[in-house]
């Protein structure tokens, strides 16, 4: 008798412990394992190439898996295979006013290439920039030296590298040191081309995009150790009229270097010609 009221209330306290049942509940998927979850049959995730593909939507552009840098904060990536010879630096923003540091970092206290970038809007003039990067391996470093109210999207690729068109690499100009170099361009072209050489010397330069007297629309300011490995070329939007990209071989009269500025798309459908009913005739005097 003893035995069994003990029996009884051993079975009490083990059920107290236990979870009420959910009546009516029941799992509508089965337990699966991770290696079950990823096997045939299911889809694996995308890489990082597909994503790109797909066209991810970051702050009005079609970048692939685009990282947002905060203001005053870093970012890096890494590519130790020697084969990866150029990467894409792809900087944009919603609206906001851009300002940057780029630096390649290739071994320990060495930066071959190093630029600082300012865009007055991030969104309306995305900056594009193609980097040489061989002998891996080599770190791309962005910082963004902005305030926190002004964070970017940054991304970098070595996959789809845009490069310079035939027109770009073969109507190249010598820029002596110390001068410096206008190019205008129609307002039917919406992005221009800049490419900047050297024959091995150091490449220091500026470029500047202007619409209207000494209002700049983007700055970069470079430096690289050897313009004939490491060449600079980068894609300048354009957009509206008035534009003129300005290029200024900052380096002493020693350092001569070559460029190189075309058009890189044109939009037809825009006229170039003056407005009728407009405040200013091209060749005319302005109306009062």
């Amino acid at each position: 008798m003893f035995r069994a009221v003990i029996c009884i209330l051993a079975l009490g306290v083990v059920s107290a412990f236990q979870a009420p049942a959910r009546n009516g509940w029941v799992r509508s998927t089965a337990r699966m394992s991770t290696n079950e979850l990823y096997g045939a049959g299911t889809a694996a995730p995308m890489s990082r190439v597909e994503e790109r593909r797909a066209n991810q939507q970051v702050f009005g552009g079609t970048f692939d898996s685009s990282i947002l840098v905060q203001g005053g904060s870093l970012r890096t990536w890494s590519y130790r295979s020697p084969l990866v010879e150029q990467v894409q630096v792809v900087l944009s923003t919603e609206g906001r006013p851009l300002d940057a540091d780029i630096e390649l970092w290739h071994g320990p206290d060495n930066t071959p290439c190093k630029m600082r970038v300012y865009v007055e809007n991030g969104q309306l003039r995305p900056f594009s920039s193609v980097i040489e990067t061989p002998r891996g391996p080599n770190t791309v470093a962005i910082r963004n030296i902005g305030q926190l109210e002004f964070p970017f999207a940054a991304d970098v690729y070595a996959n789809d590298v845009e490069e310079p068109s035939a027109d770009a690499v073969s109507s190249s100009m010598t820029i002596q040191g110390g001068a410096l170099r206008t190019y205008p361009f129609d307002p039917r072209v919406d992005a221009v081309q800049v490419l900047l050489k050297t024959d091995g010397r150091p490449l220091n330069a500026r470029i500047e995009l202007l619409q209207g007297p000494n209002n700049n629309k983007q700055v970069v300011e470079l430096y690289t150790e050897d313009g004939f490995d490491r060449p600079f070329f980068c894609i300048l939007e354009t957009p509206g009229s008035g534009n003129v990209v300005r290029i200024v071989n900052t380096a002493p009269v020693e350092f001569p270097m070559t460029a190189s500025v075309v058009p890189h798309s044109i939009n037809e459908e825009m006229n170039s010609g003056a407005v009728l009913g407009g405040d200013v005739v091209l060749g005319g005097d302005m109306s009062w």
